[in-house]
């Protein structure tokens, strides 16, 4: 689908400079190269949060997101065996960590499609 800049001015300040920053590289090898990155900065999620409760449904990959409520504001963790579901993940940690719960709600999945990237991302790894 096409995805307006109304769409991405709707996303909150931290994923939009994200989503931006992907969407100045032209070339999808370079924009994985930059989702790689993000992959390789992400902290590593500490192995007892790595648990069934905290392990996304659906998706092919293994992955783990921790969410923690401080000062009425969200903070994520997360950890992945794959580096593009890791640098996905990542993305997330960065984008919306310190968001409120409405902010973060009003987040929708097709976020993933401003990046440039979907068209090599196979459906199960936009869960």
């Amino acid at each position: 689908g096409i995805v307006s800049a109304a769409d991405v001015e709707s996303l909150p300040a931290p994923l939009k400079k994200i989503v931006m920053a992907f969407q100045m590289v032209p070339d999808p090898m370079a924009r994985y190269k930059q989702l790689l990155f993000y992959a390789a900065k992400l902290k590593t999620l500490p192995e007892e949060y790595q648990t069934p409760d905290n392990k996304v449904p659906g998706c092919v990959s293994q992955v783990w997101v921790v969410p923690t409520l401080e000062d009425g504001k969200v903070y994520f963790r997360a950890e992945s065996d794959s580096q593009l579901t890791k640098g996905l993940a990542a993305l997330l940690v960065e984008g919306l960590s310190g968001c409120t719960p409405q902010e973060v709600l009003s987040v929708k999945p097709d976020f993933i499609e401003m990046l440039g990237l979907s068209q090599s991302l196979t459906p199960s790894r936009s869960n």
